[in-house]
């Protein structure tokens, strides 16, 4: 379907073809941008919520700064896509997150105006403070760099890290914080209520007002020198001080709050600022949706919602002839809380992804027991540590690719004090559209080299059940890693009774003749797919679930060599380091001698798709395990000829 943008954004395909408008048309480019974005989401999908909040900041930034010389990081990047739009990217966005097309986040190798690759949070104070010091370092002393960041971004340790450097790097870099309360669940914790006192403090606003307004300044317009900067950050800083302004006491200049979605406003303040050097934070007020109603009315729903009808709101939903299974974090979700009803010692922890996770199941009816602590992966971990040293029963859920923000917790604070913390890590393997920021592949490889570490995978939402049952046992002294991938499993009726799986133990689910498959996780459903393929060829591989990749089932391992001599492995993580390595480790070890070959993520870096696209591509979906089991006997065959 084609989307026609509107009289005015169809000729800007640069932001030198948008500051040729008059400032006082901006305001119809903000109006047109934002119903493009909606028009564009509505039909093809993405993120949605996001970008509609920084319509107007998107436009001013682009119509003040000399972008790309001036360096613009956004983070995360849910809320760029305004910013890819008016940078040469209109007419090709509706292939946005879609095979082949334009990455939902900013990427360096895709426009010069994408200066620093994002898509996990808290990265653009530190990205743009880096630029910073480079161009002062290197002479560049007009070129800017902006940073902008959401308040549930500025949760995060690494955002205070970069401030606190910020502060005494005497480098040229602005912050912009877009305070709307949100980052796709709703802010929790004190930096929340600290911005809400700021934002709705009347004596704080009036008296800053006034020393602004009585300088002629800030944020009415005008240019400002370095001596009238100084007279300003003079005159406020008394009260400032008074106040305990958090980002004052860092050294760094504050403004505002301003409204984010006043452009006009926005325009002059930004004008203004440029002139001011140093660190410098701009605190805007915006809504999260803002201009489509349904949106502004349940950010966390509209944060990306699919497929809709613009007009009405409706969500379209798949619909299915035959029952189909939930999504593994639903069942995640629900079995959790049935645990936690019958042990008391269970709480879960959760960085910010409470819907996405599934734990604000047991958040609604537990709230005690169940906690959202924001965008902090590395504080997750480590509170949930010192939780199990007091005996609780700790469920920590993180999506995979964010647990590797948290590696040294994993490794100083969990393992080495072998505390039995459960990883529960949801979006394992590929995830489809967000790409490379978010793929869940390495978990496998960097969990499994870890001593005192188990690790597991279920095959289906049953074995996830009985694999959550066992790791809050009493009997489980080990830190225990249960990783799902995203999206449906395979069991419309889920709901089986839980029962203690060993440890360490495998399943082997078929007998075969000349060729054995070993899976690990979901994908061993890909490959009971192929064998039921191959028996037209005649070809019948044994089957086995590895289940766990660490500690190995050694006995299944010795009977599967003692029995097979060409093997299949898969997963859905890099081969590099991966289950496969560890049976060829496994193999060299014990000595035995057979034809094995590894399917899974390759040593590359996997872009976005759908996810059965990813798993085409990669080589390890249905189709592609029985080509490598067709080639391996046919290689058997002319070995033997």
């Amino acid at each position: 379907m084609q989307i026609e943008p509107g009289d005015l954004l169809k000729n800007i395909n640069s932001p030198a073809d948008l500051k040729k408008i008059g400032k006082d048309e901006l305001h119809k480019v903000c109006d047109e941008l934002r119903q493009y974005i909606i028009d564009l989401v509505s039909v093809h999908g993405g993120h949605f919520a996001a970008s509609l909040g920084v319509v107007e900041l998107s436009v001013a930034l682009h119509y003040i700064y000399n972008t790309p010389y001036d360096q613009l990081v956004w983070d995360v990047g849910h809320q760029a896509y305004g910013h890819k739009i008016l940078t040469g990217r209109r007419d090709n966005f509706h292939t946005n997150r879609k095979y082949g097309g334009l990455s939902g986040f900013p990427k360096r190798s895709e426009s010069e105006y994408d200066t620093f690759g994002v898509g996990h949070s808290s990265t653009s104070i530190s990205a743009a403070l880096g630029m910073a010091i480079a161009a002062k370092y290197k002479g560049e002393t007009n070129r800017k760099a902006i940073a902008v960041i959401g308040d549930g971004s500025m949760t995060a340790g690494m955002a205070f890290e970069a401030m606190n450097h910020a502060g005494v790097a005497d480098s040229d870099v602005l912050i912009i914080l877009n305070d709307n309360c949100m980052s796709i669940d709703p802010n929790v914790g004190a930096l929340k209520e600290y911005l809400t006192d700021i934002t709705t403090s009347h004596t704080y606003n009036k008296i800053k007002d006034d020393i602004w307004n009585l300088l002629g300044k800030l944020p009415m317009g005008g240019n400002f020198t370095r001596e009238i900067a100084s007279k300003l950050e003079h005159s406020v800083k008394g009260f400032i001080n008074s106040r305990s302004n958090l980002f004052e006491s860092m050294k760094i200049r504050y403004f505002g709050p301003i409204d984010g979605h006043n452009i006009s406003k926005l325009v002059d303040t930004l004008n203004d600022l440029k002139d001011i050097p140093g660190p410098k934070l701009l605190h805007i007020i915006t809504t999260k949706g803002k201009g489509y109603a349904l949106a502004e009315k349940d950010q966390t729903k509209w944060h990306a919602p699919g497929l809709f009808d613009k007009v009405t709101g409706e969500i379209y939903k798949k619909t299915f002839d035959t029952p189909q299974a939930p999504k593994y974090q639903d069942v995640f979700g629900k079995t959790l809380l049935e645990l936690a009803e019958k042990n008391n010692t269970i709480f879960g922890i959760t960085p910010a992804m409470p819907s996405g996770s599934s734990l604000k199941i047991m958040m609604d009816a537990m709230p005690h027991r169940a906690i959202d602590v924001g965008i902090c992966e590395q504080h997750a971990v480590t509170l949930s540590a010192g939780m199990a040293t007091q005996g609780l029963k700790v469920f920590c859920n993180i999506y995979s690719s964010f647990m590797q923000r948290a590696y040294d917790q994993v490794v100083h604070d969990v393992a080495i004090q072998n505390l039995p913390v459960v990883f529960c890590l949801d979006r394992a393997g590929l995830v489809g559209d967000d790409g490379p920021t978010h793929h869940g592949v390495y978990d496998i490889a960097y969990m499994r080299c870890i001593p005192n570490m188990i690790v597991s995978s279920p095959m289906n939402e049953s074995e996830l059940r009985d694999l959550m049952y066992t790791s809050q046992l009493d009997s489980t002294k080990n830190p225990f890693v249960i990783r799902y991938p995203r999206g449906e499993g395979v069991m419309p009726e889920w709901k089986t009774e839980m029962k203690e799986v060993q440890i360490g133990k495998g399943r082997k689910l078929k007998d075969g003749k000349d060729i054995a498959i070993l899976s690990f996780g979901h994908p061993g459903n890909f490959a009971a797919t192929a064998i039921r393929n191959l028996k037209s060829d005649g070809i019948e591989p044994a089957h086995y679930d590895m289940r766990f990749a660490k500690p190995l089932d050694e006995e299944m391992l010795h009977e599967v060599f003692a029995r097979y001599s060409k093997i299949i492995t898969i997963e859905d993580g890099t081969i590099v380091g991966g289950i496969g390595s560890a049976i060829l480790e496994f193999m060299s070890q014990h000595g035995y001698n057979a034809a094995v070959k590894m399917l899974g993520i390759p040593d590359r870096i996997v872009e976005h798709g759908s996810q059965k696209e990813l798993h085409r591509e990669c080589h390890y979906d249905a189709e592609a395990i029985a080509e490598t089991a067709r080639e391996m006997m046919k290689d058997a065959v002319s070995v033997m000829q």
